[in-house]
């Protein structure tokens, strides 16, 4: 349990966004929008001029962030990386995907989803169970 990664107690965790204008616009509203002393968001609004790089280093910002516990992306941006978000394998800050207004969930294409499907299968047949 020494390895366990902790999350840090002297100030909140916070919740780091990757969405759509919409999303992350009514995920401000509801008081998870953050500004730093160094003017450094913890979202970034995805829209037609955001090229894959910039997603990608938001990405990667957000995932090596230690006041950062969980990371919301909408998987149609999930998607323009999806080699970044499955090749990744912490537990903090946990990626989560969510849907947008113009792109319905699809759990074929969700990384959490299809990594708790193998888990439970690989465990049902281990122990004969179906």
């Amino acid at each position: 349990m020494a390895n366990k990664p902790q999350i840090r107690t002297s100030s909140s965790a916070l919740i780091a966004m990757i969405a759509d204008e919409d999303t992350i616009t009514g995920f401000l509203l509801a008081g998870v929008g953050n500004v730093d002393l160094r003017r450094k968001t913890n979202y970034l609004i995805v829209d037609s001029k955001t090229t894959v790089k910039q997603i990608e280093e938001a990405f990667k910002e957000f995932t090596t962030r230690e006041d950062i516990a969980i990371v919301l992306i909408s998987q149609y941006v999930a998607n323009m990386i999806r080699f970044l978000v499955d090749s990744y394998n912490k537990p903090i800050p946990a990626i989560l995907e969510i849907p947008s207004k113009d792109h319905p969930y699809d759990p074929a294409h969700d990384s959490v989803l299809s990594r708790v499907k193998y888990l439970f299968s690989t465990e049902s047949v281990a122990s004969g169970r179906r």
